[in-house]
């Protein structure tokens, strides 16, 4: 048994085609364009790798762009203020505030200041309770991807056992949450789960989300599973190479043995990502301006 390959950047590439056909016709509806505002404190390498890609993402997709970077030594205050300043700022429509912030900046404080109807990242405690009771709000962009993945591969999931690995509130329990939303019945196993192995054996519906490299081999699925590996680790350089080989938190090769399906790394969740937060954007667009957003998004 091979595993079919779930390809996320092809998925991510027909929505963030669709997010751009959509926005351009937001556009003529509301008379501006949808904005993201992306604010970047300090000189972090991958963070502004990934601020450009956001930002490119962004105005390809026939929608504003608004960058924001600030000094390393950028106070709490000012930072505030900027957020407070976006809050009020009708050409945005989502605030995304790079994480991670220098050490003196405190994240929780950051995120809480953030207007819910523009935190198109989904971590606001608001968005967050929104999700666990049913309520219409903003989900965490890579939990949403996965979700998509999932039911593009499975429609309905109701009664199908899944198990999340990792609890992180970015990527863990919202996972969870939207799981049992379609009718899964979900464990949430981490760290001090006792054997983790055969409880992950059980699950018709594997996510992995541990940053451990290569943890979960063949022999921890049931065979036909469905996995989606959101890790995304380096392993050390072989002798002649500068970087290691990127891979996830499942061993792929030996995973798709027995696996029903399952995603690369990369490839697979990563894609996603980015995808989802330009359609988190747009969402917020059509809220803020009183349309109602197209039901495909």
């Amino acid at each position: 048994m091979t595993a079919t390959r779930i390809d996320g950047k092809a998925f991510a590439a027909r929505l963030r085609e669709r997010v751009g056909d959509y926005a351009a016709t937001f556009a003529e509806a509301a008379g501006r364009k949808a904005g993201l505002a992306v604010v970047l404190v300090g000189e972090d390498a991958a963070s502004q790798v990934y601020v450009g890609a956001k930002g490119k993402a962004t105005l390809a997709a026939n929608m504003a762009s608004f960058e924001h970077r600030l000094p390393m030594d950028t106070t709490s205050e000012d930072l505030m203020a900027l957020v407070e300043k976006l809050n009020n700022d009708d050409s945005v429509d989502g605030i995304l505030v790079q994480l991670p912030l220098p050490d003196h900046l405190d994240e929780q404080s950051i995120i809480a200041a953030i207007s819910p109807d523009k935190d198109v990242d989904g971590f606001h405690v608001i968005n967050a309770g929104r999700l666990s009771v049913g309520q219409t709000g903003f989900v965490p962009c890579t939990p949403l991807g996965c979700m998509m993945l999932l039911t593009d591969r499975l429609g309905d999931l109701s009664g199908l056992e899944a198990v999340v690995i990792g609890r992180s509130n970015i990527v863990g329990k919202p996972m969870a949450q939207l799981l049992l939303d379609a009718n899964a019945t979900v464990t949430i196993a981490h760290s001090r789960t006792k054997d983790l192995a055969s409880v992950v054996r059980r699950a018709d519906i594997v996510v992995a989300a541990v940053g451990r490299p290569q943890m979960i081999g063949k022999d921890w699925l049931k065979d036909g599973a469905t996995v989606i590996d959101v890790g995304i680790n380096r392993l050390p350089p072989e002798p002649g190479k500068e970087k290691g080989k990127l891979v996830g938190d499942v061993a792929f090769d030996e995973a798709s043995e027995v696996a029903g399906a399952i995603t690369p790394v990369p490839g697979g969740v990563g894609p996603m990502t980015i995808a989802v937060l330009l359609r988190n954007t747009l969402v917020a667009a059509h809220r803020n301006a009183g349309l109602e957003a197209p039901a495909d998004l």
